[in-house]
């Protein structure tokens, strides 16, 4: 479940959902997995830099025409999360997919991070 948060915008109040997201590490690299129902790729915005990740998503309710809705669950139609970054990722190297209301995105590490195979010498 997607907790919120207030922020200051423009002047006035207004609420940020925060989605949950899994992070995952492996030897090559880490997996961010953000559950984002609601948000097209057109209303996706990505930024990574040097030390952080940030995702930005507006949901979009789309309602038939000729119709208005006169309640809904979803009160808050943005979403937002940050994180901090190591500095053994190689954001250049970065990958997103928006799948289903899943958004998965893969950062490798740099190679200097990565795990080597050391040859044995016989003598």
């Amino acid at each position: 479940m997607s907790r919120t948060r207030s922020t200051d915008q423009a002047g006035g109040r207004g609420a940020i959902l925060i989605p949950p997201v899994d992070v995952i590490e492996d030897a090559s690299g880490i997996t961010l997995i953000a559950d984002m129902p609601g948000v097209s790729k057109d209303k996706l915005d990505l930024r990574l830099e040097t030390n952080s990740l940030t995702i930005n998503g507006a949901v979009s309710l789309d309602v038939p025409q000729g119709m208005e809705s006169r309640y809904a669950e979803v009160k808050h139609q943005q979403y937002q999360r940050s994180f901090a970054l190591s500095k053994e990722l190689d954001g250049e190297q970065a990958s997103a997919e928006l799948s289903h209301g899943v958004l998965r995105i893969r950062i490798p590490k740099t190679a200097h991070a990565q795990p080597r195979r050391v040859q044995i010498q016989v003598a």
